[in-house]
């Protein structure tokens, strides 16, 4: 197997180079760029083991990081990255970057592991612990050692883990009791640590979701979660220096300042701007160049650049400086960055690339190499021009090489070469043979050509003008912020219950009654009457969520308000209910079009999609042709994050009817996005014979009545328009599939004219924040839902900073992304104040040119300035909200978004993914003004966006926003009174049963009810000591879950669970169990109550059971039993009367248990005979 890398090798002055590099010498390496540069670079870990890289910017930095990988793969590169200006790592780090650095920092302590470290200036001169005590700062811990558990959690915080109630993501962990739970760094899964006094025993995985352990393991190595590594000592110092300086301070700001820093300190707490005092706490200011092991090349990539980029980061550090100086932030005293130019000057042995030999001043070399390389022309599609250039070379006996990104390009690459006959002397994806023409896969980012050794290597992109996906090291952080389960009671939030109406949720406390004790949960109402609930009739209580969001009234006890309340808003969800199943019901009896299965027309277009599909995809897709084959209309939604690729779903389903010769409309909310669509659906069909057309206010007058014609006729395939193809004017000559982009940007009278249309057609509707009510009817299964969670490769997260509004840091985002040749969104909220904003922005930003964009604008100019923006004409967009409906610029990666706070969670995600829509790392910036305290809602939701930097998280977010928000109207505005009187949860409960009932009608058998709820009062001492479970939210849960018990198997598994999560169980958990199981089977068999008082047990009945058991039933159950009993009767009831006398707890247990199964069982068996 030959590759670049090996041809690459062979050249006499590379190996000259590589020899001296074990001296302690100084070379430069003259003539070589981007790709060769990046080769040669590669080339070295053939000799060396360890090789650091210093370049000037993050960008150059990310560009060698992608080249590099492509050459060498993921395992051999480790990125050392900070932004290029000093105040971002500041004011907002990324966990991704500090999980990166650290890996890196590892690396380099590690002497088994081989690879290059690549470092931008800003990230060689960031403070950082001493080598030793980040050495000493991994914790190691295997079974049957020994731990002081005490010393290890302080040695957790030391090293940067944050304790937690519950262990979600990296960095975090929890400790109950003898469980330590801790989610490491570098891991993609959390451990859980079990202990006997101060011994391990056992070390096992667990999963998030379900915090449920997974596989065993005998060891565990626990690296730093953090490059801040504060120790006592570290604290003192710190401590020390800054009461000296407070002492000597004036300005009462910067004194207080200080104050809060210094009592952080106290606490070794890390204070949010921890990292601007680290030179005041450690000893020596540390770089990264105090782990390069000596002997370690140090290449720098161009000299010159890197001079200049340490001025200007210097520059720009003395500026940021000051402003803080003047803020009251900081005091003279301090450095927030180390100096590193002379240490620069030190390193040996070294290597200077550059292109030229000016600029280097007086630097000395002992070795001078030439190299004559030069970057690949353009082909731009001219092919006959590439065959001459292939052939030309060919005859020179060049090795010629051409590199295509993936298989589905070779495959493209393969077609046209063979088009213009250029032939192809290897296709061995892997291997090049010399002097021949090469096809090769590889994400190399440019090509060129290497004269000394006759190499030429032609990118994809050289010949087409295709954009290269880029390589990026997988980051392994999982910012999976589950959502908790919405009704998650927290203590103050406003529940309904059943019977008593809207509470305030006090919490959970254990309530002792002669010598018993139970838990209870406590509910406050109007004028401070409180109510105990047993814990176990929690499912009498339900969270309470609005439509709006805001705080309702709470009830007076027993005034017979809410029942009134109740009693009016179940009439009228009967109505909603009728409603909803005749609107269904008429569907699916009405037959619609079965389309035909997939035919060879159908694969070939399938397969000209040039990229991977993603499993979703994949699924969603199956899923949609089956609809679409099967008699019924489809009504499907796909629900599936901003740019996860559902067009393109939607894409196959539409040539699947125009393939069953059928017409398609496509429906969106805005021209400019139909006019999109248009340019995409042209792009992606053009090689197939389809007719597509758009209906949108681009068209003249003249140009719509033609489409209309053509339509009528059945001369349009596809056509793509806004709500105007809902006029009565547009008529089909054959409809069979209606797709529908982002429904919730529809009014409420579309939708009518939409429902309607809906009866004959098949409809696929796409979302990526499905508006909660649409959510909420796929919930309750009246509609199909398709859901794409995984985003396609190549698509980063959107970095989501979250910060109080700061002038510099605006200025610097957007001259970066200028600089990288990209455009910027500004959202402003204020259509009075917008032109003051612009002026503002303009002056900030001089080199910037701003256009804006408003609702208040005549629609032709808003779409004027949108195509303008489209085509490169502005900088930045200065925009309302307007924008989140789905324009796709992929050239604006930077979103700044002013009073963040102020928004709706779908809003601010719909926003979120307008950014980020190419293979760029894209920035999103959510501000809200400096001197304002945010409300808790609005904190709230910043957060939830915050946590959902993981792509695909749109579906969680309409769920997360159904318990911030409220449930918004389930069916129309008409509704969201009535869902206030009682609450969300109560509504949907009252609404299914409605709904059930309704369906039940057609089978009487389906309204039975299959069980009783037992009350039992058994004087047992069973509840969840504080002792064995602290947190009131796992206490909660674990009670639902005993709520849950259906039989012994999950009896034991939940036995199972308590003793993973939470240790070894006391008795009185034991019990409490063991009742939840004996209730699960009393409830089958329809027992009213069971109490105990003295010496016996009394078991009633519910009416129901003269129907079921006769008395010799009874007899044979208490057979089983070893309990004496007697049968009596009460007012025509059953009533059995167990004598317990010196009989234990569970022994009676056993008894009820015994008792139930087997009356149970001839409870079944009868069933069963009688079908």
């Amino acid at each position: 197997m030959v590759t670049l890398l090996d041809l690459f090798s062979e050249n006499n002055q590379i190996e000259k180079w590589h020899q001296n590099l074990i001296d302690k010498k100084r070379q430069l390496i003259l003539g070589l760029s981007t790709s060769t540069k990046a080769l040669a670079i590669a080339s070295s870990l053939e000799k060396e083991d360890k090789i650091v890289l210093l370049t000037s910017t993050y960008g150059e930095a990310e560009g060698l990081v992608s080249d590099l990988i492509s050459i060498l793969g993921e395992e051999l590169v480790y990125p050392f990255l900070v932004d290029d200006s000093p105040m971002v790592e500041f004011l907002m780090s990324s966990q991704e970057k500090i999980i990166s650095r650290v890996e890196a920092l590892r690396f380099l302590s590690d002497p088994s592991k081989k690879g290059i470290l690549v470092c931008n200036i800003a990230a060689s001169r960031l403070i950082l612990p001493s080598p030793t005590r980040f050495k000493e700062s991994t914790i190691k811990i295997a079974v049957g050692e020994e731990y002081d558990q005490h010393e290890l959690l302080h040695r957790l915080k030391e090293i940067g883990y944050r304790k937690v109630t519950q262990v979600q993501t990296q960095g975090e962990f929890s400790i109950r009791g003898d469980i330590l739970d801790i989610f490491e760094m570098s891991q993609l899964e959390p451990f859980r640590i079990e202990f006997f006094g101060d011994e391990v025993d056992g070390i096992r995985t667990f999963e998030v979701e379900t915090q449920l352990s997974k596989e065993n393991q005998t060891n565990l190595t626990i690296f730093p979660a953090s490059d801040i590594l504060l120790r006592e000592k570290d604290y003192q110092r710190g401590q020390s220096a800054l009461e000296k300086q407070i002492s000597k301070t004036l300005s009462p700001i910067l004194k207080s300042y200080l104050e809060e820093i210094l009592s952080s300190f106290h606490q070794k707490q890390v204070h949010s701007d921890s990292r601007k005092f680290l030179s005041l706490c450690y000893d020596k200011t540390w770089t990264v160049f105090d782990y390069i092991e000596k002997d370690t090349p140090v290449f720098f990539d161009d000299y010159q650049k890197l001079m200049n980029q340490y001025e200007s980061f210097e520059r720009e550090l003395a500026q940021y400086f000051t402003e803080d100086l003047q803020n009251g932030k900081s005091f003279s005293g301090m450095q927030y960055f180390a100096d590193t130019e002379q240490t620069y000057k030190k390193q040996s042995p070294v290597t200077f690339f550059s292109n030229l030999q000016k600029g280097l001043g007086n630097l000395k070399f002992d070795h001078i190499y030439q190299f004559n390389q030069y970057p690949m022309q353009e082909f731009f599609n001219q092919f006959s021009f590439l065959k001459g250039e292939i052939e030309r070379y060919k005859k020179m006996d060049y090795t010629i090489i051409l590199q295509s990104s993936n298989s589905m390009g070779s495959k493209t690459l393969e077609d046209v070469l063979e088009e213009y006959q250029i032939k192809l002397d290897s296709r061995d994806k892997s291997s090049i043979c010399k002097e021949s023409v090469n096809l090769i896969e590889g994400n190399l980012r440019h090509g060129f050509h290497f004269v000394d050794e006759k190499i030429l290597l032609i990118t994809e992109h050289e010949i087409f003008q295709k954009k290269l996906k880029r390589r990026f090291r997988r980051q392994h952080a999982s910012n999976a912020e589950r959502l908790k389960d919405y009704n998650e009671l927290e203590k103050g939030d406003y529940v309904v219950h059943h019977i008593h109406g809207i509470g305030q949720y006090l919490g959970i406390e254990t309530i002792e009654i002669q010598g018993i004790h139970r838990d209870y949960v406590s509910v406050q109402y109007q004028n401070g009457d409180q109510i105990s609930i047993p814990v176990e009739q929690i499912q009498l209580l339900s969270k309470y969520v609005s439509s709006d969001g805001k705080a309702p009234k709470l009830n007076k006890l027993n005034d017979g308000h809410f029942k009134k309340a109740k009693q009016k808003v179940k009439n009228q969800v009967e109505d909603i209910a009728d409603d909803l199943i005749k609107l269904y019901s008429v569907r699916s009896q009405l037959k619609g079009f079965a389309f035909s299965a997939d035919d060879d027309e159908q694969h070939d277009f399938d397969d000209a999609f040039p990229y991977v599909e993603t499993d979703d995809q994949l699924r969603s897709i199956e899923e949609i042709k089956r609809d679409m084959q099967d008699s019924h209309p489809m009504d499907r939604l796909l629900v599936g994050d901003v740019g996860f690729g559902k067009t393109e779903v939607a894409m196959r389903a539409a040539f699947k009817a125009v393939n069953d010769h059928k017409q398609v409309v496509v429906l969106v909310p805005t021209t400019v996005l139909a006019q999109q669509h248009y340019t995409n659906f042209k792009e992606r069909f053009q090689n197939f014979a389809v007719n597509i057309d758009v209906l949108s206010r681009f068209r003249s007058k003249k140009e719509q009545t033609e489409t209309l014609e053509k339509l009528k006729k059945g001369q349009v395939d596809i056509l793509i328009g806004t709500h105007r193809v809902l006029s009565k004017d547009v008529v089909f000559a054959d409809l069979g599939l209606m797709i529908i982009d982002e429904e919730q940007r529809f009014g409420v009278k579309h939708k009518e004219t939409l429902k309607e249309l809906k009866k004959q057609v098949d409809v696929l509707t796409l979302t990526a924040t499905p508006i909660p009510r649409t959510l909420h009817m796929s919930m309750l299964g009246i509609r199909d839902l398709s859901v794409i969670e995984t985003p396609p490769t190549n698509r980063y997260p959107v970095q989501t900073y979250v910060l109080e509004k700061n002038d510099s840091v605006i200025r610097d985002a957007v001259l970066r992304e200028m600089e990288r040749g990209g455009q910027v969104y500004y959202l402003y909220n204020k259509v009075d104040t917008i032109d003051q904003k612009i002026s503002e922005l303009q002056e900030l930003i001089p080199e910037a040119s701003i256009g804006y964009v408003h609702g208040r604008m005549s629609e032709i100019q808003l779409e004027n300035t949108l195509l303008d923006f489209i085509e490169g004409q502005y900088d930045i967009l200065v925009t309302t909200t307007i924008i989140e409906t789905g324009v796709d610029i992929p050239n604006a990666n930077t979103l700044f978004i002013e009073n963040a706070d102020h928004m709706g969670l779908s809003t601010l995600y719909q926003l979120r993914g307008r950014v980020g829509r190419s293979n760029r790392i894209a920035y999103a910036y959510l501000m809200y003004r400096p001197e304002k305290s945010i409300s808790e809602v609005s904190e709230k939701r910043l957060e939830a966006i915050k946590g959902f930097t993981e792509l695909g998280s749109g579906f969680k977010i309409a769920m997360r926003d159904l318990s911030i928000r409220g449930a918004g109207n389930l069916l129309g505005k008409s509704q969201s009174g009535f869902i206030d009187s009682v609450g969300f949860e109560l509504y949907s409960q009252l609404l299914e049963e409605a709904i059930a009932k309704r369906n039940g009608n057609a089978n009487a058998n389906t309204n039975t009810r299959t069980k009783g709820n037992a009350e039992l009062i058994l004087q047992i001492d069973a509840y969840l000591p504080d002792t064995y479970i602290s947190d009131q939210r796992h206490k909660i849960e674990i009670y639902k879950k005993i709520r849950q018990i259906d039989n012994r198997v999950n009896y034991e598994e939940l036995q199972e669970e308590l003793i993973d999560r939470f240790g070894e169980y006391p008795d009185v958990v034991a019990y409490l169990l063991e009742i939840g199981l004996v209730k699960s089977y009393l409830d089958k068999i329809f027992v009213q109550r069971v109490e105990r008082k003295d010496n016996k047990i009394t078991v009633q009945f519910e009416k129901v059971t003269q129907r079921l058991f006769l008395a010799q039933d009874y007899f044979k159950a208490l057979s089983a039993t070893n309990l004496k009993a007697g049968i009596t009767e009460n007012k025509g009831l059953m009533e059995l009367v167990f004598d317990v006398q010196n009989k234990k707890d569970y022994e009676i247990l056993e008894g009820l248990l015994i008792f139930g199964e087997s009356l149970l069982e001839i409870k079944e068996s009868k069933k069963e005979n009688s079908i």
